[in-house]
């Protein structure tokens, strides 16, 4: 299968079978393009789960649910050694973690020290138990929720945490036709029996690899700068976007490019994806719970709005490194306006 049609087939497969938005959908699979992870802030009920294992199934991929608890223990994630009477040896018995989707459920109701070792794994794509490390499975994507409406008894999740997860988003209420739909239609099959196979595991794998080698060429790099810059000098934000934010918003914009059948950059890809990969990570001078989050995306949109994007000529020098089959593409492009 060619890398450009495998996202492009997993979201058609998807928005086909969920009452789900389609850019929410997006999203979750170029995140997983990207090598991310995803974390989806949202009420119950509205389908997280469903998406998680939709995905799994479309790639036909492991998925693990892990609700998470204020007694939670960190070796409930990642396996436990257990003597074995008949080798005389202790034997490692993989946890949860140990899959290539994790749903983390509720994921701020864990204590700091289990929310560490969930960090552990979502960085370094390994564990440690009993003094061993153990590698977990490739590709491995964490989908983590939180409930924005309950506070009482969670623990917030650290800015170092937040900071691994790519992107952040939520899939909100159906539209009202859609939900008429989903309860006229409640006794039928389950949706997800509908799904097929779209790709492998090894295809993921391909795709990672096909997003990871899209060029961005040095004008589009510097816009991803200064955006991420502007974030560190705005009065209203104690704490500004890191370099791996950058690094995250670089890495989404590839992913985009190969959404749209490209393989180079451009500034729309950089634009849609500023809000998802860089509102999480802020932390307001005077936050409060309840509008930090929206104030975070209103304070991005201004930034955005105010930083000039790569003219089209800086594109097309940039990309001079490219073949002449995709400068004929990039020309076109431009005689269009599609990079203004």
């Amino acid at each position: 299968m060619n890398d450009q049609q495998t996202s492009n087939e997993i979201v058609d497969a998807l928005v086909a079978v969920l009452n789900c938005p389609r850019d929410v959908v997006e999203l979750a699979v170029m995140t997983v393009a990207a090598g991310g992870h995803l974390l989806l802030e949202d009420i119950p009920g509205v389908g997280k789960t469903t998406l998680a294992r939709a995905m799994a199934k479309v790639m036909a991929g492991t998925v693990h649910r892990v609700q998470f608890t204020p007694d939670m223990l960190p070796s409930d994630l990642t396996g436990v050694s257990i003597y074995d009477r008949r080798s005389e040896n202790f034997v490692f018995r993989p946890g949860p973690l140990f899959a290539n989707i994790v749903i983390a459920d509720e994921v701020n109701r864990a204590n700091p020290k289990t929310q560490s070792a969930m960090l552990e794994a979502m960085a370094e794509r390994q564990i440690s138990a009993d003094g061993e490390t153990h590698a977990l499975p490739d590709p491995f994507f964490v989908v983590a929720t939180q409930n924005p409406i309950e506070l009482e008894g969670t623990y917030p999740l650290p800015e170092a945490q937040l900071d691994r997860f790519m992107t952040c988003t939520s899939i909100g209420y159906p539209k009202e036709q859609a939900e008429i739909e989903t309860i006229a239609g409640i006794q039928h099959d389950d949706p997800l029996a509908a799904l097929k196979q779209i790709c492998s595991l090894e295809d993921i794998v391909a795709l990672r690899r096909e997003v990871s080698q899209v060029h961005i060429s040095e004008s589009v790099a510097r816009y991803v700068v200064s955006i991420v810059h502007a974030t560190r000098d705005d009065a209203e934000i104690r704490f500004g976007a890191s370099p791996r934010a950058g690094l995250a918003l670089a890495a989404m914009a590839r992913a985009h490019a190969v959404l749209e059948h490209r393989d180079f950059v451009v500034a729309d890809d950089v634009r849609n994806l500023v809000i998802p990969v860089l509102a999480h990570r802020l932390v307001l001078t005077n936050s409060n719970v309840n509008s930090s989050a929206e104030r975070c995306k209103t304070i991005l949109a201004e930034i955005v709005n105010d930083i000039a994007a790569p003219r089209i000529s800086d594109e097309l020098e940039g990309i001079s490194a490219l073949n002449g089959e995709n400068n004929s593409i990039l020309r076109n492009a431009a005689a269009s306006n599609v990079l203004t």
